[in-house]
């Protein structure tokens, strides 16, 4: 890199980080491109910027500035992350987000899981019994596809009052996959031969209950994001109390 270049981006560093007093350095190796993205629209959205920064140029950009004490912690590939009302709301705004990604990975894993399933089912056939509880099944599906997007949708607009909305039917899931379980055991214990083609089903449901679960994830990180608050498990009450 030529010295002029080099010059011109010390300038820019200065000009960028001038007036900034605080910022979260993060580690930005092994950050896939979508996760960035994902990451960085969400921030945007609550005014908080990320900058990649080469590290040499940023610490004589920073010499005898506010952000000098943090230049030591500058190695390695780095980002520097600013804006907000505070350090503490960049800090959260990192850490909310970075849990729903994660959950994010998670729909596919048990997506996957499904489809191994269903793939068993589909050669070995299902028997003629289970198909009630396979009825069951859709509808239970039908509510964790609902509460996957409706997660999503408050994950993309940050919108506290619909990641809320999924945390209330979060429990419609989980009943619905207590139920079925009750039912195939119920169909096991009269009759074996169904036992393989149930514990397959058990497998099915149990991946779209987590499902339901990685949704409700996300959920509570969008109301963290938003209210600052951990609702974690907190009962209904004080959740719609934080977020209205």
């Amino acid at each position: 890199m030529s010295k002029p270049v080099k010059n011109m981006i010390e300038d820019s560093y200065r000009k960028l980080f001038g007036e900034v007093d605080s910022a979260v350095i993060i580690d930005i190796c092994g950050v896939k491109a979508n996760d960035n993205n994902t990451l960085r629209s969400s921030l945007a959205e609550r005014e908080i910027r990320v900058t990649v920064v080469k590290n040499s140029l940023a610490k004589r950009a920073f010499a005898d500035t506010p952000m000098q004490p943090i230049s030591d912690l500058l190695d390695g590939p780095c980002a520097m992350v600013t804006g907000g009302q505070s350090v503490v709301e960049v800090a959260r705004g990192l850490i909310a987000p970075a849990k729903a990604i994660a959950n994010l990975e998670r729909f596919g894993d048990e997506a996957a899981r499904i489809a191994r399933a269903a793939e068993r089912l589909v050669n070995t056939g299902v028997p003629a019994r289970l198909r009630l509880p396979v009825g069951d099944l859709r509808v239970e599906a039908e509510l964790a596809t609902a509460s996957m997007r409706k997660a999503l949708d408050a994950f993309a607009r940050l919108d506290a009052e619909q990641a809320l909305s999924v945390l209330k039917h979060d429990d419609e899931i989980d009943q619905e996959f207590d139920g079925l379980l009750r039912k195939l055991i119920t169909y096991m214990m009269e009759d074996p031969r169904t036992i393989s083609a149930s514990i397959d089903l058990v497998f099915v449901a149990k991946a779209i209950e987590r499902i339901g679960d990685h949704a409700k994830n996300i959920g509570e990180a969008v109301i963290y994001i938003v209210k600052g608050t951990d609702v974690r498990h907190q009962p209904m009450e004080d959740v719609e109390g934080a977020v209205r």
